[in-house]
């Protein structure tokens, strides 16, 4: 068992999964990071200096900041938190499918091939079929350079 357990953790594909999902992990707290410190101050900032982090919903008493109220451990919507989050998904979803999945679905994409010339006629006597620059039918015999048919 142990024999099987080594051989599926040393393919390629699990070591490279297990690398695409540490590199996932840090690109998402680089656009938590991009989100929280860059974005949101300046929209918050044109939008009457509203701190989006710090954004909520009491159920229970009246807090100045979100801090307060979880100090208190008072129950709370944090819907600052959720807009930030999913801004961070936005923003990740664009990324992979701009950097990603466009550019393999590219590669995958079937090359488009123009239709080629016909290689073979119909003889209009005997309606055999014979290559196209065929001057007399190899079947019927017949002179293919007349253009009437008996």
């Amino acid at each position: 068992m142990w024999k099987e357990f080594k051989e599926f953790i040393l393919r390629g594909n699990v070591v490279d999964m297990a690398v695409g999902i540490m590199i996932g992990a840090a690109f998402g707290k680089i656009v938590t990071s991009l989100v929280n410190d860059i974005l949101m101050p300046p929209i918050g900032f044109i939008l009457g200096k509203v701190d989006f982090s710090n954004l909520f919903i009491s159920l229970s008493g009246h807090y100045r900041t979100l801090a307060e109220a979880q100090a208190a451990g008072a129950p709370t919507i944090n819907y600052g938190v959720f807009l930030n989050t999913v801004l961070d998904f936005l923003i990740i979803a664009a990324v992979v499918f701009f950097l990603i999945v466009r550019p393999m679905s590219r590669l995958r994409r079937p090359k488009e091939v123009a239709p080629e010339a016909p290689t073979t006629k119909e003889c209009p006597y005997c309606f055999s079929t014979i290559p196209i620059k065929a001057r007399r039918c190899p079947y019927c015999t017949s002179d293919l350079e007349r253009t009437e048919v008996i």
